[in-house]
């Protein structure tokens, strides 16, 4: 079994809220880290009608527990009143509760009981290398990294069920969207989008919708946490950059899939992409882990000529991705032009190169090895 890195500790003192998308292992890591917890699995009919018929009956079923007992209820956001039982409990019973979901949209959008503040928020990201041994790259890039998902030799039937899934259960049950076909057309612009700037008028003109319509479906990906922004890093000292944000599937696979793609090899753009994602992917989970407050950005100067993929907190760490198997100069404009503007920062470049070197103030790493040297905290001081 795979040992994840998120070890929800902070249970002994805090209540929890855990979030993560569907199918990253919330109920595989809960029933590992809590096996003789009480829980509540919200997807289950029998429990689902039970608890939504009469929230109150969680208090009754609890009252003879014990104080600082751990409770969990998996996919709360199901039944929004049963945040009010909860609150009750870890107000008057001192029981803790680890309240597990894929989405908080429903909760938000419907002004639920978010406890005030009693129960801390973590995420449960995808698979990270760090987590699996033998990590292959190449896999990762075509298979994703959600578990079902990295570890099944065929992953292509797998992943269209999880898009459908995500449809159905999401937005058909949700309502969340009107019109569905407009919904899925757009989920395959945003793909040919990802790692890209985002320029809401083009794709508005792609899907035949509304540029406000673009921005609520954006919006819709972040709250069911199948898609986040790297915003642009904005401090300007020399040249002007973009403000817009660049977008991402929450997976490297996802993207992958929507545009069928399939047997990414080395040489081609789409690796590059996929490369690039996946190091962006990993940068947001090893600052989310460590609960860094360093921001992740991305800089790209406004005549074009200069990108950065990757800046780490005030300009102190910029790192690009390169597919190449040999980094040369033509590799390094967009670093050697951040660093002329930030000259504290380090400079990195993870490329697909044999063996680390460094050229003059740029590493280069390869990509494994980078991924590696991350999670032994020996690429960003995360304190």
């Amino acid at each position: 079994m795979l040992q994840r890195i998120l070890s929800l500790e902070e249970i002994q003192t805090d209540s929890i809220f855990l979030w993560g998308a569907r199918q990253t292992g919330k109920s595989t890591l809960l029933h590992t880290l809590f096996p003789n917890a009480r829980y509540y699995d919200l997807l289950k009919p029998n429990e689902y009608v039970r608890l939504h018929r009469n929230p109150e009956i969680l208090i009754e079923e609890t009252e003879m527990a014990d104080k600082g007992e751990v409770i969990i209820i998996d996919e709360v956001q199901k039944i929004p009143a049963l945040l009010d039982a909860v609150h009750w409990l870890m107000t008057n019973k001192e029981l803790r509760f680890i309240l597990c979901g894929s989405s908080a949209r429903k909760l938000y959008r419907c002004g639920a009981n978010l406890l005030g503040g009693r129960a801390i928020r973590k995420t449960l990201y995808p698979l990270v290398s760090a987590e699996i041994p033998d990590f292959d790259i190449h896999r990762a890039l075509n298979h994703g990294m959600l578990p079902r998902h990295y570890l099944a030799e065929s992953p292509q039937k797998r992943l269209q069920a999880y898009i459908g899934e995500y449809l159905h259960q999401e937005i058909i049950e949700e309502s969340i969207v009107r019109k569905l076909n407009s919904f899925t057309r757009f989920l395959e612009v945003a793909a040919l989008s990802d790692t890209e700037i985002v320029n809401y008028t083009n794709i508005a003109q792609d899907c035949g919708i509304a540029a406000v319509t673009v921005k609520e479906y954006f919006s819709i990906l972040q709250e069911t946490l199948l898609g986040f922004f790297v915003p642009a890093y904005s401090k300007v000292v020399k040249r002007r950059v973009i403000q817009a944000p660049k977008f991402y599937y929450f997976d490297v696979a996802i993207p992958n899939y929507l545009l069928g793609r399939k047997g990414i090899e080395p040489g081609t753009d789409v690796y590059g992409h996929a490369l690039e994602h996946l190091i962006v992917q990993e940068l947001k989970a090893y600052l989310g882990y460590r609960e860094s407050d360093k921001k992740l950005s991305y800089w790209h100067t406004l005549d074009n000529r200069y990108e950065v993929d990757a800046i780490i907190g005030e300009a102190e760490y910029a790192i690009e991705v390169k597919s190449t198997t040999f980094a040369k100069s033509e590799h390094f404009k967009g670093l050697k032009a951040f660093g002329g503007e930030y000259p504290d920062a380090k400079l990195i470049l993870v490329s697909m190169d044999e063996t680390p070197r460094k050229k003059d103030s740029i590493e280069i790493w390869p990509a494994k090895e980078f991924l590696k040297r991350l999670w032994q905290d020996q690429v960003i001081q995360v304190v």
